[in-house]
């Protein structure tokens, strides 16, 4: 089965083929969007397969290289097309393909009816084939293939509904930021390929090489600003501070996009990268540090807007950017098991939150249509009492903010709660790690609050939606649901194969299996001396008790505060709003970042190109083209006299030219 392993992107490329290129001529929305799910089932199938044949292997035989076949070999540089398989890929593919396959099943129904559906599909298949082509890469240019393939499918794919300015806006906001990012990774690749090879004659780009080859690397220096190169690029891909700000604006692509996108493609990949370099981040504790505080910078900056918004998606969106904070706090820590943990519980329910929120939005626009009303469909002001209508929209969408909350017992908690742990009691930050969990912890009930204040304005209550449409709100049809409750019941279930080893010692001894199976990738990290040695070794178990319950305190705190100003009173969000208008209207306005950036940068570049375009394009570039036109023509419309039509004139100059040729012989 691992020789298969082209076969996973190779899937969802021919489904990218057949809708892309005869799609339009199908048209059959069933066979159409049949073809896309199918084939990313059957890389998820081959996925699984992948994966049973890697469990029934020894820890140290679960590494396994594919070459599909040589590609760039010149001088001493060889990069193949190859594939790289051990349980970092393995758990990625899993999440994207099975994750992807249940979007692709929701989408069918989602996007009945819609223009361009074939061209839908085509896109939704290429994104996951680059998404697993950067996931399986076994070098630093297959994965860039993969990065930029990611990026090229989001532009299409937010900028879907091209006739809307805003969707063409924030599609072009999400590739230029996404550019940014894409020259750090280059500069990082270069930089460390450039060392290997002036230092050590060792010409490569792949992971497997440059891992056996990392004891070489210093400390800091070189590696610090590859490292930090690196991570330019992974801020872009995964929305960090500060080139997080397109990520909200992708909510103007459909709904399964942004599910495809903040759960189980994109977002990650920035997290990924770090994780499957950490042999090279760990060389570099200021990179580590500089990770750490911007990614729990980011967590609590995201929350504070997420609580002030009233568009569904867009609170979702800011939810994702402070759930990617998290993730990079935990790199940061060094805690890489811990990161892509969280990446894969994340990818479960932000996936189940999202598709909820499209099915609530499919039923408010279904209804809203039958009235012929233009109510904004998304606008949670228009919500409320849903519950009771679309009852299984609202249990999944219940547990999985349940889980996203960090309550006990669901896939959230276990995840998120490890994060916290591990950068409060890594060694290395010293003093920092209080300020960094502090952070954290924050952050954590400030998402308990917005996501509970979502639930609560959107399906508990008074329906707040027109009276006389009301009536035409409906539970989503199966084709919805049934990945809604696949997904809900991941996000409840989806934590427990990485049971903390408190909590695993309580139940018995039961180990923590998603970190024993990620052992192998990142032990140089776990046995980094004693900067990154075994988190929380030196801190007592009545500590990590104690923190794990205050942080479950915290976010209870979250949801009651959410309770008493959305359920049992709720003329409080008003009466605050009133009582700190400027504050209300900073977070509301996103702390007006994008108005900075446009002042700072996006006006400036606006107007340098003006001066460019007028000052040197059309003053010299056009006028030196423009001016020599002009002088032809001066010159022509001189001699076009010559040309008067008359036999005579002509005769007249044949004979004043042979007078001209007669005294010129004469006189030589």
């Amino acid at each position: 089965m691992l020789d298969n392993v082209w076969l996973i992107p190779l899937f969802p490329l021919i489904g990218f083929l057949i809708n892309g290129l005869l799609g339009k001529r199908i048209k059959n929305e069933a066979v159409i969007g049949g073809i896309g799910t199918l084939m990313i089932f059957l890389s998820f199938l081959v996925s699984c397969g992948i994966l049973m044949q890697m469990i029934g292997l020894p820890a140290e035989q679960r590494v396994f290289e594919k070459v599909m076949f040589p590609w760039i070999h010149c001088g001493n540089f060889k990069a193949d097309m190859a594939f790289l398989v051990d349980p970092l890929s393995t758990v990625m593919i899993m999440v994207v393909t099975g994750v992807g396959s249940l979007i692709h099943l929701y989408s069918i129904g989602y996007m009945h009816g819609e223009e361009g559906f074939y061209r839908f599909f085509a896109y939704l298949n290429l994104f996951c084939m680059s998404m697993l082509l950067l996931v399986l890469g076994n070098n630093m240019l297959v994965m860039f293939i993969g990065w930029e393939g990611v990026g090229l499918c989001s532009y299409l794919l937010i900028g879907y509904y091209f006739h809307k300015k805003s969707a063409g806006d924030a599609g072009k906001k999400a590739f230029v930021m996404n550019r940014v990012g894409d020259f750090g990774f280059l500069l990082g690749l270069f930089t460390l390929y450039w060392w290997f090879g002036a230092n050590h004659n060792i010409w490569t780009i792949n992971f497997t090489e440059i891992k056996a080859a990392s004891h070489l690397l210093p400390y800091g220096g070189v590696v610090t600003v590859a490292t930090l190169c690196f991570f330019l690029g992974a801020t872009g891909k995964s929305a960090q501070i500060p080139l997080y700000t397109w990520l909200p604006d992708a909510m103007e692509g459909p709904t399964p996009v942004s599910a495809l996108i903040h759960a189980a493609t994109m977002v990650t990949a920035g997290v990924y990268m770090i994780g499957r370099m950490s042999f090279v981040f760990i060389k570099s504790p200021d990179t580590m540090m500089v990770i750490a505080c911007v990614g729990a910078a980011t967590a609590i900056f995201a929350a504070t807007i997420g609580t002030a918004q009233n568009d569904i998606k867009r609170v979702l969106a800011y939810s994702t950017v402070s759930q990617l904070g998290f993730m990079f706090l935990a790199m940061g820590a060094g805690a890489f098991a811990a990161g892509i943990f969280h990446l894969m519980t994340h990818a479960f329910f932000k996936a189940c939150l999202f598709l909820g929120s499209g099915s609530v939005i499919h039923s408010m626009h279904h209804a809203l249509h039958h009235g012929h009303l233009h109510d904004d469909a998304q606008d949670m002001r228009n919500m409320g009492g849903l519950k009771s209508v679309m009852p299984i929209t609202f249990l999944t969408f219940f547990v999985s903010t349940i889980a996203i909350a960090g309550i006990p017992g669901f896939s959230g908690f276990f995840s998120k709660d490890e994060i916290l742990w591990q950068a409060f009691a890594n060694p290395y930050h010293g003093t920092l790690n209080i300020v960094l969990w502090g952070i954290g912890a924050i952050a954590a009930c400030f998402t308990a609050f917005y996501m509970f204040r979502l639930v609560f304005m959107t399906f508990f209550g008074k329906c707040r939606i027109n009276p006389k449409v009301k009536d035409h709100l409906h539970e989503s049809p199966l084709v919805i649901t049934i990945p809604l409750m696949v997904l809900g019941f991941l996000a409840v279930v989806g934590g427990y194969i990485g049971l903390p080893k408190l909590i695993g010692n309580l139940l018995g001894g039961i180990p923590n299996y998603f970190e024993l199976w990620l052992e192998p990738v990142f032990e140089q990290a776990q046995h980094f001396g004693t900067q990154y040695a075994h988190t929380g070794a030196h801190h007592t178990h009545a500590l990590e008790w104690g923190l794990m319950g205050l942080s479950v305190v915290i976010a209870l705190v979250g949801i009651s505060i959410a309770f008493t100003m959305y359920m049992a009173n709720d003329k409080l969000p008003a009466k605050f709003t009133s009582t700190f208008p400027a504050l209300h209207r900073a977070v509301y306005n996103k702390w007006y970042i994008d108005e900075l950036y446009d002042c700072l940068i996006v006006n400036p570049c606006k107007s340098l190109g003006n001066l460019l375009w007028k000052g040197f394009d059309v003053l010299i570039v056009d006028g030196i083209v423009n001016g020599v036109g002009k002088a032809v023509m001066g010159f022509s419309a001189g001699l076009k006299g010559l040309q008067s039509g008359y036999t005579h004139n002509y005769a007249l100059g044949m004979a004043l030219g042979a007078v001209v040729i007669v005294v010129v012989y004469i006189f030589r």
